[in-house]
């Protein structure tokens, strides 16, 4: 860490931080603190946001997954995520709660600040360093007891090739475009099991196997796909378009033959997804849960009683392939992917309909584990 940096943002933020009246508590001084920093000069906000991109830069030379700052909770320090487990740096420096108020609110737009004051979070894609040392990170910044915290986790450069999943030749043809033409495929698994880069990864097989217009709905976008053999359209929930819900009715007139939803997080954007799906398209998206029947169970179960019965009819339907996974450590500590792959079956659609899902008669059709 260059301490010299640091000692050149704290000049400027010594006197910015004596000025915020002690009479305003959270939000107000917060918004406060955002006007503050939306009006530096240019060289002065650049100098407190280098200070982050430093920290940031560290990630890969610790291989890091993760990095936590600000508010009381992190006791004034910097802490990394490396290999599983989430600890202080003692090369990062200490900083202040008023610090990484500034600090951290440098580094979003002024729209994603008014974000921040309505919702109390934002999520937001950030990019640091240039050329081979460029990197891209997914953040979520919110309150915490009064004051600014982050997260920020960093997104490999790099997309893992889709053989090195060896999957199944029946469930590699489900998740191509070439083969199947529409349908619903689910990647779920809890917060860090790699759902972002498992679908990434099946994005750049059908980038590169058909000739398609695919559209990609993120919150934020994280992995950016170059065209290859399909147009790839990429549109940021807050930024290029307002919600999941609005960009998958607007992609239905873009002529789309993949719509990709990074996340189904409600019951608009569930019922949604659906009925894309249901209109012919290939629908991709992710789910925070841990199993095929967790899946389908909080599918139904987000959406409002009395379209149940509808949405339950629907899926049946539409699903096609539920990808569950999780990250387990290895004997040499590091962590190696483990996933279990449901094709859904005359069979399963029926037990779908009929509210008839188990472990037990779902284990009789898991293709792959």
């Amino acid at each position: 860490m260059d301490l010299s940096q640091v000692e050149a943002a704290r000049e400027i933020l010594k006197p910015l931080i004596s000025q915020v009246p002690d009479t305003l508590y959270g939000l107000e001084r917060m918004v406060h603190i955002g006007k503050v920093v939306t009006e530096l000069e240019v060289e002065n906000k650049l100098a407190i946001k280098n200070v982050i991109d430093s920290l940031i830069l560290r990630m890969p030379e610790i291989d890091a997954s993760d990095i936590d700052m600000g508010s009381s909770g992190c006791r004034g320090k910097v802490w990394y995520r490396v290999q599983g487990a989430k600890n202080p740096d003692p090369e990062a420096g200490e900083y202040s709660e008023a610090e990484t108020d500034f600090m951290l609110l440098s580094i979003i737009m002024e729209k994603q600040q008014e974000y921040l004051w309505k919702e109390r979070n934002v999520d937001f894609s950030y990019v640091v360093g240039s050329g081979e040392n460029e990197h891209r990170l997914r953040g979520d910044m919110y309150f915490d007891l009064g004051h600014i915290a982050l997260n920020m986790r960093l997104i490999g450069s790099e997309i893992r090739p889709f053989a090195g999943f060896n999957f199944h030749p029946e469930i590699a043809k489900a998740l191509s475009l070439k083969y199947v033409k529409q349908g619903l495929v689910l990647v779920t698994g809890i917060t860090g099991s790699g759902k972002s880069s498992t679908l990434d990864s099946i994005i750049d097989a059908n980038n590169r196997s058909v000739d398609a217009h695919m559209v990609i709905l993120g919150s934020p976008i994280e992995q950016v796909h170059p065209s290859i053999r399909c147009i790839v359209r990429h549109r940021e929930i807050g930024a290029d378009v307002m919600s999941f819900k609005e960009g998958a009715i607007q992609a239905l007139r873009q002529d789309p033959d993949i719509i990709v939803i990074g996340e189904m997080r409600d019951p608009e954007t569930i019922i949604t997804g659906l009925e894309i799906t249901d209109s012919g398209h290939k629908v991709f998206s992710t789910l925070h849960t841990s199993s095929a029947v967790e899946s389908i169970d909080r599918i139904i179960g987000e959406v409002p009683a009395e379209v149940q019965g509808r949405v339950r009819e629907r899926l049946a339907e539409v699903l096609t392939v539920v990808i569950s996974q999780k990250l387990v450590k290895t004997l040499d500590g590091k962590r190696a992917l483990a996933k279990e792959v449901l094709m859904v079956t005359p069979s399963i659609r029926a037990a779908i309909k009929n509210n008839n899902l188990d472990l037990d008669f779902l284990s009789v059709y898991y293709i792959q584990r």
